[in-house]
Parts: C-alpha cells; structure tokens; sequence
C-alpha cells in the first residue's frame, strides 16, 4: 500500500455564517493522482487554501508524512513540499518580471550575494524552461505573453521544486492539446517518483487520462471516493451533483433573419478568407484548438481588433466597430474568456460585476440606481445559480466558477443582437455548464449567438450548427444532428480520422 503523504481528517472552514467546508476527511498517497471532483462553491479552492497556507482551518486537522501540518502562510507550506499551482492564473505569475525572474522568483534569496546576476538567472532559467519545453524567450516581459504560455510558466515554476505534494487547480484550462500532453507526462514522471499529486478538474479527458482515484466533493464535504483498476467515472460525477446526469438533446430549430455576415474576413495578412452567416434564433458554436484563431475572430467581432482583409454587415448594415463601446452601441456583447485579465474587477462586489458595462441604462438623470442595478442582479444570479449569500457580496468571495458564472450573465443581462461567448465554460462544472448552455438556448430566439469553445462536448451540447476553425480557416460544418465525431475530430485537429485512428 502506498505512503500516505497527507491526511485531513474534520477539516472545518467558515466565513462568517457561511460554512464551507463541513468535517473533510481526506487521504492523499504518494505515487498516486488524486482528481478531486465538486460542483462550483463546493469548497475545493478553500481546501486547496488550507492546505498551502493562505486560509488557516478552524476545526481538524492535517498530517504530512505522519507530522502534524499547520501552515500559517503559504511559504510555510511551501517549505514543507507542498506546492500549488492555482486556478487563477495571474496567482502564479509575477507579469512585470520576465520569463526567467517569473521562472526563478522563489529561488533567488538563495542566489543572492551582494548583487544579483542576470547571466546566472538566466541559465538557471533556461534549464527549467527546457525541461518544460517552454519554447519562449527568458528575456520576456510575462505581461507580452498570451494566457496558455502563463499558464505553462506557473506550472514549470512549480515543477522545478521538487515537491512532495503537487495541487493542480483546473491546470489544463487554458492548455493545446500538445501543451496538455506534456503536462501530463510530467505529471506521470512525478508519481513514478513518488509525488503525492492533487488534480482538481472537471474535464473528463482529463480525467481518464490521469486518474488513479476520484474524490468527489459536495456542499463542503466528501461524497464518493472511487478507487481501483475500472473507475466509475459516472459515480463520480452524480456523487459530485448529488443526483444522475441526463443526455442533453438539443432540438435543431429553424434559423431566422441574417444577423451577421462575415464576407472574406481574414485574420492575418495572407490569412484564410472567413465567410459566415449567423442567424436570429440560432446557436452556432465555433470549435478549434488553441491558437486556430478563435479568440482573434472573437476580438474582431467586438471591435478589439480589426481584421486584415473582408468585410461585415450587422443586420444588413455595414460592420466594423473600432471599440469594444462602439460594438456594444451596436447591439454587439462579449463574454471573453481569461476571466481574471479581462472580465472580474476585483475591488467590486458582485452588483457592480455584472452590470458595469450598462451604468447608463441602470441611471436616472445621471444618477447610478442601486435599485435598478440589484434588481438586474439578482435576476442572472437566480437564473444563473451563482452560489453566494448575497449580490452585494464581493466577487472574490464566490468560487471560480461562479465569478465565471457572473461574467457570463453580465453579457446576458441586457439585450442584444449579437452575443459572442469566448470559452464561457472555463473552470466551470459539468451542471453549471449546462444551466448556463440551457438559458442561452432557451433565450436564442432574442438575438444571434457565436460561442467558441475548445471542448467537443461543449459544442454539441449548445450548438444548433458546429463550425471548425483551424490554422484561422474555417474547414468544417456540421449541423447538430446525428453528427459524425470522426471527420469532425478530425478537421478540428488538422489530421485525417486514420490518423486519429478513428
């Protein structure tokens, strides 16, 4: 039998009235991955704070290797081998540094002598990130670098430590497929060498991939655990909901009137030319892998960027917003993704949050209603099912999943023409994905509907039409009926279903 490498037994956690974690009992062995499973406001962020020093328990307690652990910060627990890579990604980056003083930042009090050395930094830094296969320049302001690479920087940071007990915090999120991969197969370097590893995720491939067990979390406290050679994948995931997961069937209706038209847009110079049209009354998912292009036609929709070539008409009247205010003039809204850099305002509560971009429709006479702001609110967090005690509540309170939940209903608070969702499912649960898909279908027939996503089964549980961008071409259409998953893999890969082997 394994080493246990950390033991919780009645871990307890309140914030004021609201009790988060209700008496976790929890056993972590070395060599071994542990997912952790729960719905959004379940407690897995407060856990995972507990154990690396940034909240202190109230009740319970926790071993490692056989010692009693109470971190009072997070470099105690760093200290003792416990290493976090968190959900928020800016929580494991410092983006005024470069690459190689972001890869180092933990070791240069051990460098340091009466001046620093750049050249000795930088070496130390390129092993770490060689080892990562980072492929970035050291010498990189981590301001100028896109979310995926952050990501692996925080990841190689806390892979160059060493640990004794490794949390993963939705790690793959913002993750290609082949940046995915080699994650993983570090991970699996680790637990051949003995590394107690704590994986929280939602993604089931993910989770097949790497699972040796499955905890799942409900409502503060542990549900199921599943262990043994055939997990039971299912179990876990109604364990998690506290009732079985249906099928969602998505009912093909009619498209209405041209809302959108895309005429030979390009992306880049010498790009592929984008020709598309999306109707009222239509849901139309646009599915790629990272850097197909997904995010830049997102930011040409809305004004944040302007594309290389072509042109658009937005209910039959020229397109091209220079702004993202001038895009919202036109009936045009965006949920983007990366909800840390450009969605959440930390210092507002949650009121603020979801309605700052419409502080005009919610004033009288140039006055800002609070009443008028709360009442809209309130109505996304109900429709919503964001988990907090109340609207007034600051937005870093609530869990990741439902500050995304938030940032999503922003966008859906207010009517539109156009709505443009830029990975709307990030970091957030399988129910809660699909209360969220649920109104946006439900509310399709008000407006046009573009959702990117990077995730087959998001696609094809909202989307009346599924296209395929790669390399920032369109290569695929499918509507969402009876689809065939192997050319449509396919093209979202670049490769051929034999290739696949599919």
């Amino acid at each position: 039998m394994s080493e246990i490498a950390c033991d919780i037994k009645g871990l307890r956690k309140a914030f004021g009235p609201n009790q988060v974690l209700r008496g976790i009992n929890l056993t972590l062995p070395s060599g071994a991955v542990t997912v952790l499973m729960g719905a959004n406001g379940a407690g897995k962020s407060t856990l995972v704070k507990v154990l690396c020093g940034i909240h202190q328990a109230d009740a319970g307690e926790v071993s490692l290797f056989g010692t009693r652990f109470a971190p009072a910060n997070p470099r105690d627990a760093f200290r003792a081998g416990i290493v976090t890579v968190h959900q928020s990604i800016n929580d494991g980056v410092a983006p005024e540094l470069d690459v190689a003083s972001n890869l180092m930042l933990d070791r240069l009090p051990a460098m340091s002598g009466f001046f620093l050395s750049d050249r000795a930094i930088r070496r130390e830094a390129r092993k770490i990130a060689e080892g990562m296969q980072l492929g970035v320049d050291v010498r990189t302001p981590v301001s100028a670098l896109g979310v995926a690479d952050r990501q692996m920087i925080a990841i190689a940071r806390a892979m160059a430590h060493e640990p004794k007990v490794l949390i993963l915090d939705e790690p793959t999120s913002s993750l290609s497929a082949s940046e995915a991969d080699r994650l993983f197969a570090l991970i699996d370097r680790l637990r051949d060498t003995g590394v107690a590893i704590l994986y929280i995720s939602h993604r089931m491939s993910d989770i097949r991939r790497i699972a040796d067990r499955i905890v799942s979390m409900r409502d503060g406290e542990i549900s199921g655990t599943f262990e043994g050679e055939a997990l039971d994948y299912e179990g876990a995931v109604t364990a998690m909901l506290g009732h079985r997961m249906t099928e969602v069937d998505v009912n093909v209706g009619a498209q209405g009137a041209p809302v959108l038209q895309l005429n030979g847009v390009a992306l880049s110079e010498g790009g592929a030319d984008l020709t598309l049209t999306a109707h009222r009354s239509e849901v139309v998912a646009i599915a790629g892998l990272l850097g197909s292009g997904k995010t830049k036609l997102a930011a040409v929709l809305f004004g944040l960027t302007q594309p290389a070539a072509g042109a658009m008409t937005l209910d039959g009247a020229a397109y091209a917003p220079r702004s993202a205010a001038e895009a919202i003039r036109r009936g045009v809204h965006m949920c983007p993704k990366d909800r840390a850099s450009n969605g959440v305002i930390p210092d507002f509560d949650i009121t603020n949050n979801l309605t700052v971009p419409f502080f005009a429709r919610h004033s009288a006479l140039s006055m800002l209603s609070r009443r008028r702001q709360r009442r809209a609110t309130e109505a996304m967090v109900d429709t919503l099912g964001v988990v907090c005690q109340s609207a007034a509540d600051d937005i870093l309170t609530l869990s990741g999943g439902n500050q995304q939940k938030v940032m999503v209903g922003r966008w859906l608070s207010q009517p539109c023409k156009l709505l443009v969702l830029d990975e709307p499912f990030q970091g957030v649960d399988i129910q809660a994905r699909r209360d969220i898909g649920a109104h946006i279908r439900a509310t399709s027939d008000q407006r046009a509907t573009i959702v990117f996503v990077a995730e087959i089964d998001e696609a094809l549980e909202i989307a009346d039409r599924i296209l395929v961008l790669n390399e920032e071409a369109l290569v695929g259409e499918h509507r969402n009926e009876n689809i065939d998953l192997a050319p449509l893999m396919a093209q979202i890969s670049g490769q051929s279903a034999a290739q696949l082997g599919i």
